[in-house]
């Protein structure tokens, strides 16, 4: 069972989550949180697989809610919850650790699937919408200078960055391994390797990565 931690500050949302994903026989939701600060309780308490994270909340957001988790706990996932496609607060809760996003008007398959999605270790990557996400804010750091830690790209192979560059456009293992012509099990210890050089936690964040060092340039 995946264990699911519901975190909105409205009752609605919750409830209504919360009866989609329990009507999943592989999904069990054990919590339900109505701010950050209850969130990093919960979660402390409960362990649950999965965190199911609303942004705008009062007494504490989303996105610090989601640093305190990931920094007590560095195997937790944090799934996002947002209105909006392209909310810049999206994209700091991506750079703060959360795994992936999902829309509040997903389907309940939509929503049941990205949440066995980010269970399974996968980020959730939309090759259309998370790349918009990323591409939309990271055209205002598009002049400045690249973050201290993308001088750590020069640790990466050839075939690794290139791996890398693949993963920021949304793309599978299996996707990944047909484009370069090699087995998926090879890809699969390309990203691994890629994730450690590179001190990151998941694709979710090796995307943010691909983009901030400009290894992909706005547009591609």
């Amino acid at each position: 069972m995946i264990r699911v931690l519901i975190v909105d500050d409205q009752i609605m949302v919750r409830e209504g989550f919360s009866v989609l994903l329990g009507a999943m026989p592989d999904i069990e939701v054990v919590g339900e949180a109505v701010n950050g600060r209850e969130a990093v309780e919960r979660v402390a308490a409960l362990h649950p697989d999965i965190v199911l994270m609303d942004i705008r909340m009062p007494e504490m957001n989303g996105i610090d809610a989601t640093r305190e988790i990931v920094a007590a706990d560095e195997d937790a996932k944090v799934l996002v919850l947002t209105t909006y496609d392209l909310d810049e607060y999206v994209y700091q809760a991506l750079r703060a650790g959360a795994s992936g996003f999902l829309l509040k008007d997903a389907s309940a398959r939509q929503l049941a699937d990205g949440v066995r999605v980010v269970a399974a270790g996968e980020a959730l990557l939309a090759p259309t919408v998370t790349k918009r996400l990323i591409t939309e804010f990271a055209r205002s750091a598009a002049g400045g200078p690249r973050p201290p830690a993308t001088a750590r790209i020069g640790e990466l192979t050839e075939r690794e960055t290139e791996v890398l560059v693949l993963i920021a456009q949304g793309l599978s293992n299996a996707e990944i391994a047909d484009h370069l012509v090699v087995a998926e099990s090879t890809i699969k210890t390309h990203v691994s390797r890629v994730l450690v050089k590179l001190g990151l936690r998941d694709r979710t964040q090796a995307a943010v990565f691909a983009y901030e060092a400009r290894l992909v340039r706005v547009g591609e």
